[in-house]
């Protein structure tokens, strides 16, 4: 049983079976480092669609996301058309939230910008790793869509 009052992740699956999704997770993916800016693209589609919803219910559709937004390949989601829109909308295995979908298709698109100008958006991470929380959250606002407070967070502390 996780702790009732849990002050992070961290605590909160501590006492959870190993096999239970957010273990599971926390134990494989929570806080390591990803190198590859499609991987970081795919955390940031699964933050964004976490909004207004549990994060048990994104770590059981992550097989689903990442299959039916192109294994989560930056170049291909970026060119997405009102076609591959209308497919995401359909799909249940997915949040069928049009503005969460438009929204990746948006951030795909920057993150091609941020690739052209910095080589990749790892390295655009890298660059502003010693501003503060609160100008992530203001720089993460200005650049990408659906990106509040505590999604940001959320993306920076799990990468």
């Amino acid at each position: 049983m996780a702790k009732k009052n849990p002050n992070n992740y961290c605590e909160f699956v501590a006492d959870l079976n190993l096999t239970n999704v957010h273990r599971v997770y926390h134990d494989t993916q929570y806080g390591f480092p990803i190198e590859n800016d499609n991987e970081l693209f795919g955390r940031l589609l699964l933050e964004i669609n976490q909004a207004g919803l549990s994060w048990t219910t994104i770590l059981n559709k992550q097989k689903n996301f990442r299959k039916a937004y192109s294994t989560y390949n930056i170049q291909r989601v970026a060119n997405y058309n009102k076609k591959d829109v209308e497919e995401l909308l359909n799909n249940p295995g997915i949040i069928r939230n049009k503005l969460k979908v438009n929204a990746a298709i948006y951030n795909a698109n920057k993150i091609l910008l941020i690739q052209k100008e910095y080589g990749s958006f790892k390295f655009w991470l890298q660059k502003n790793n010693n501003i503060s929380l609160k100008d992530w959250i203001k720089l993460f606002k200005q650049t990408f869509k659906f990106t509040g407070p505590e999604i940001t967070r959320e993306f920076l502390t799990s990468t």
